[in-house]
């Protein structure tokens, strides 16, 4: 008898980004002072309005199992929530609250796609959509984003990539890794495609309160009645609210893909943490959440300006502003073909092994958002931090060299 492992576990590919921020973490641990921009969660800690709610929750003996779709208080504050940012009018029915906002985007993919249907993706994009379709027997269909655009994919990319097998579309705005958004035009066209070829779209929102400049944030499913019947919108506590190890996510969509993603939920994860629930009730419904959120946001804002000037002053690198969310693609393929020693730099993944063994800073790099030529860096860290990462990636490059 053959003790063959799951061959739909074996083929997942480990997230790199989390591999990689293990990596720096085993080098801080023996000694090396390593400075990551590897990070995807607030450096804050959750305001204390919030974890006060926690302690008046354990307090009230909130510490039993809630129904699989998350208690009534919460789904009703998330329908609040998304009628007061979003236009969205959706009952509790409608909700549902998972164990991060990532089991709600693979419940709502489990929920609506079939063996051998398509998923399309723009990229740059976030490093688990991809595996999440493969696990659920999709087929991840990337179309690639156009830097000069500035990464955000319009109907008229999309439209060639649509085929009959076409069951839904991903759209992260705004934008891991890189910090895009999509506009209303931009949003009311791929809207009409979807209607017009029939398929959904996973709306991924979790930054939606990370914008700057002026920016506004559109949810797809407010542009009409029947992108709202088409769409499932995906969301969350932990980067407005920072809340990451709380890890409450949520969906709203149409009430037949919302029981088919409770369906599975109350198989596979039951439901999710009562004091977490209640602690996310509060952070959605109490008046302190705005200025919380503005504080973070702002001192997002500043990072953001400083790292993006600081990296276009270091002579073959560069990039654009990012609109939204805390993190920049740094573009270094104005250094593709150095040699740090021995070794020359031919990809993104090289640069970022070599930066980290001889520079002790930590990135990502942009293969692993099916982009390649760039690195991700997040800006969730201190002022003194990003000055201490830049000035070793400033050294870094400048003793990089040219071989004929």
């Amino acid at each position: 008898m053959s003790l063959e492992l799951s061959r739909v576990c074996s083929a997942i590919s480990p997230s790199p980004t989390l591999a990689i921020d293990a990596k720096a973490k085993e080098m801080r641990q023996s000694g090396r002072d390593v400075v990551s921009f590897c990070a995807g969660e607030p450096d804050f800690i959750t305001p204390q309005y919030i974890r006060t709610s926690a302690h008046e929750a354990l307090d009230m003996g909130l510490t039993k199992y809630t129904p699989s779709s998350g208690t009534i208080e919460l789904r009703r504050a998330i329908c609040r929530k998304l009628a007061r940012d979003n236009d969205l009018v959706y009952t509790p029915a409608q909700v549902i609250v998972s164990n991060g906002a990532k089991f709600s985007l693979f419940a709502a993919l489990a929920a609506v796609v079939n063996p051998g249907d398509e998923v399309i993706i723009p990229t740059p994009c976030w490093v688990s959509y991809p595996e999440m379709v493969r696990i659920v027997g999709g087929v991840p269909v990337l179309v690639e984003g156009d830097k000069r655009k500035g990464f955000v994919t319009e109907a008229s990319d999309l439209a060639p990539y649509v085929t009959d097998k076409t069951k839904a579309l991903i759209l992260n705005t705004p934008n891991n890794p890189n910090g895009c958004i999509w506009n209303r035009k931009q949003l009311t066209e791929i809207a009409q495609l979807a209607i017009e070829k029939g398929f959904y779209v996973i709306s991924d929102e979790i930054y939606e309160k990370l914008i700057y400049d002026g920016e506004e944030h559109v949810s797809i499913a407010s542009l009409g009645q029947d992108i709202y019947n088409q769409t499932i919108v995906v969301n969350g506590v932990s980067k407005a609210y920072a809340m990451t190890g709380w890890r409450i996510g949520y969906a709203a969509g149409p009430l037949n893909v919302i029981k088919a993603m409770n369906s599975l939920q109350s198989q596979v994860a039951s439901g999710s943490n009562a004091i977490a629930q209640y602690a996310a009730t509060e952070a959605l419904s109490s008046p302190k959440g705005a200025a919380e959120i503005e504080r973070m946001r702002s001192a997002y804002d500043e990072r953001r300006w400083h790292i993006v000037h600081r990296i276009n002053a270091i002579p073959g690198l560069h990039c654009v502003m990012p609109k939204g969310a805390f993190y920049v693609m740094m573009d270094i393929s104005g250094i593709l073909g150095k040699y740090c020693g021995e070794v020359q730099i031919n990809d993104s993944m090289k640069f970022a092994e070599l930066l980290l063994e001889n520079a002790n800073v930590a990135t990502v790099p942009g293969s692993a958002f099916c982009t390649e030529g760039f690195i991700r860096m997040s800006y969730a860290t201190s002022m003194e931090n990003i000055d201490r990462g830049l000035d070793r990636i400033t050294g870094f490059v400048s003793a990089l060299e040219d071989r004929i």
